[in-house]
């Protein structure tokens, strides 16, 4: 049975001559064409990237390597004792493609244990840092620090293959994905629980030990679990995905890519997003007397901040055209483990209002909620109350899949990334010759 890098190392080789094939023999093939609106637009919805590791459906959400979340939730092994999978599990299964067995997925648990010991200099640099500083700062600082470590940039200096340069870049992405639990753990107890972090738990998986390095007790390793495997990847054109492989794709090591990438998820118009749903959903239940109000107060409270040019948080979004999967997947937990939490009960309450009284609105595309509009209030429940934190968490998940993208990448040999720029006389040029 060969174990996760060599079954890589023969996808690696079935996947060349695709590529190969298609930059040779079909190079010139028309895939799109750029609008003006989307030159100056973000780029939006211009299909010019590519990866197999995720793809995002308009209707049915996120695909894991082809697989919807709840058949990828389903199929992959299972904790003994849990409903989900281990993180593990998944890593190997967006690296490969193929569902690993319970022994396979072991071996990855073991692999990453083996990985898991960060640098003292990491913490001592934590450490220094002042203590008011963001922690998706710390985080993107302890990763950074941590190029040192890098086997790609030795190799690379080294001078090795182009062909080669995926094993290094594996390698990288483990070490680093090991340990960004017990950074992240760390980062969190330093700053918020008066510098006593937890020592990892060498028998523990990935989700469990992160829970138990948070010194929350089940079934939070489960929310870990969900958490991390829901936000790992959601196409590579979102900020953090990209940045990381355009910053990858100058060849630089996994350690400077996802710290780029770390940097990107910490804007408000993306990993932020969860703690910004979370304070408004306070805010409601605040304004509307502390109770949980009745459905015809939070209407009028919805049209309220609706005709005050404000939008409605957690609702709506870029691509999706129905509820956001990752919502509902946090939402059959949350039914489980905290029906009775008041803030469920309002979120709950706000997914049978918001949707029509957005639609009788008429502006919002989709009027249906997204994974921000639940995470927060489930890392709420189980003590996590410091907003600032929660996109670390999102930001440990969203390596899974972005180291997993630049592994490919190198593997594939992906060129640089360089988009050519045009001008505002330019594209005036192209409207008044267009008549």
């Amino acid at each position: 049975m060969a174990g996760l890098k060599e079954l890589l190392y023969q996808k690696i080789l079935e996947q060349r001559p695709r590529v190969a094939r298609l930059a040779k023999e079909h190079g010139s093939v028309l895939l799109d064409q750029v609008t003006i609106g989307q030159a100056i637009g973000g780029v939006r919805g211009v299909k010019c990237l590519v990866t197999d590791i995720s793809h995002l459906d308009p209707e049915e959400g996120v695909r894991f390597r082809g697989k919807t979340i709840s058949e990828t939730f389903a199929v992959l092994p299972k904790i003994p004792g849990s409903e989900y999978p281990y993180v593990e599990g998944f890593w190997y299964f967006l690296l490969t493609g193929e569902v690993p067995s319970i022994e396979q997925t072991l071996e990855v648990v073991q692999d990453f244990r083996n990985r898991r010991e960060v640098p003292q200099y990491v913490f001592d640099t934590l450490r220094a840092m002042p203590r008011d500083l963001h922690p998706m700062a710390m985080l993107s600082g302890a990763v950074v620090v941590m190029q040192r470590e890098s086997l790609f940039a030795r190799r690379y200096n080294e001078g090795m293959s182009k062909k080669d340069y995926w094993d290094p870049m594996y390698e990288d992405a483990c070490n680093l994905l090991a340990k960004l639990p017990a950074i992240a753990a760390f980062i969190y107890r330093m700053k918020y629980k008066d510098d006593t972090p937890i020592a990892s738990d060498p028998d523990l998986d990935f989700g469990g030990d992160f829970a138990h390095m948070m010194g929350i007790a089940p079934p939070y390793d489960d929310v870990a679990r969900m958490y991390f495997i829901l936000h790992a990847d959601h196409e590579s054109g979102n900020v953090s995905a990209h940045t990381t492989r355009l910053v990858a794709s100058a060849l630089a090591d996994a350690y400077y890519s996802y710290s780029a990438g770390v940097n990107g998820l910490s804007g408000p118009l993306h990993g932020l997003a969860n703690q910004e749903v979370l304070r408004w959903i306070q805010s409601v239940m605040q304004e509307l007397g502390g109770e949980l109000p009745t459905e015809e107060e939070l209407k009028k409270f919805l049209w309220k901040t609706l005709k005050s040019g404000q939008v409605i948080p957690g609702y709506g979004h870029a691509v999706l055209r129905r509820t956001d999967p990752r919502y509902l997947a946090q939402m059959e937990f949350c039914k489980i483990h905290l029906p009775d939490d008041p803030m469920f009960q309002l979120v709950q309450m706000i997914y049978k209002v918001a949707p029509g009284v957005l639609r009788e609105h008429g502006k919002a595309k989709n009027p249906w909620p997204n994974v921000d509009a639940q995470s927060g209030v489930v890392q709420w429940h189980f003590g996590v109350t410091e907003y600032d934190f929660y996109t670390v968490l999102f930001a440990v998940g969203r390596a899974i899949g972005v180291l997993a993208n630049i592994t490919w990448d190198r593997a594939l040999g992906y060129p640089l990334e360089r988009p050519k720029s045009v001008t505002l006389d330019m594209l005036e040029e192209v409207v008044d010759a267009q008549g």
